[in-house]
């Protein structure tokens, strides 16, 4: 918008609720926004329906002759964004599986946790909130995954604390016995056939994530 706007003032309204989380119920109704903001123009958010609540929404909406979503109607999901996503409630999560147009890419989605070891979500597998959508095959593979998650971690936390993975540039230059150690997690994860990144269930660590986020060896 900043591009396609270069001059003036621009109000972004959004359609976000106190309700919705604790976060939100501490947002004001109308700020300065200073990512919009431009030499030649102020920009502005505004969250004209901050104080509804759902029921306000659900009377809106009738009262324009318009139904609401098939998500909320028919499977009782309170939030709608992505098919599965990671910010969605279990509730919500199980809802979308019973739509049978969302359940290949369920089955796609928990195909990949089996591959790659790690978790939907931080603290819940995909594949267990609707297990009878997946084969015997799968299943078997999600299993294996988190045994292989849970042998992940321990090898990750063989790294010592200021070796953690932190946001920006490195802060700490590793020792040359530290360079090993960062080596020899990383082999050990790579010959079990696990993916680094961040770890299911436990905090990142530099040499599980690149091995030269920290100043690592490669």
């Amino acid at each position: 918008m900043r591009r396609r706007f270069p001059k003036g003032d621009i109000l972004s309204a959004v359609g976000i609720r106190r309700e919705e989380s604790a976060y939100r119920a501490r947002m004001s109704a109308w700020k300065k926004d200073e990512r919009l903001t431009r030499k030649f123009g102020v920009g502005h958010t505004w969250n004209p329906i901050l104080g509804w609540r759902r029921q306000d929404v659900n009377d809106y909406v009738r009262s324009r002759g318009d139904v609401l979503h098939e998500a909320y109607r028919i499977y009782g999901t309170t939030r709608v964004s992505c098919a599965f996503c990671v910010l969605a409630s279990e509730h919500d999560l199980r809802a979308s599986s019973n739509c049978a147009d969302n359940q290949a890419i369920y089955r796609e989605l928990v195909d990949l946790e089996a591959t790659s070891t790690f978790s939907f979500q931080s603290n819940r597998w995909l594949g267990d909130l609707a297990p009878d959508l997946l084969d015997a095959s799968l299943r078997a593979r999600l299993q294996e995954a988190k045994e292989r998650a849970v042998r992940r971690v321990s090898a990750e936390a063989r790294l010592p604390e200021h070796l953690l993975f932190v946001k920006g540039w490195p802060t700490v230059m590793p020792t040359a016995e530290e360079g090993q150690l960062i080596a020899e997690v990383r082999r050990e994860c790579c010959f079990r056939g696990w993916s680094t990144g961040e770890t299911h269930g436990s905090r990142q660590r530099a040499g599980a994530v690149s091995g030269t986020d920290r100043g690592g060896s490669g």
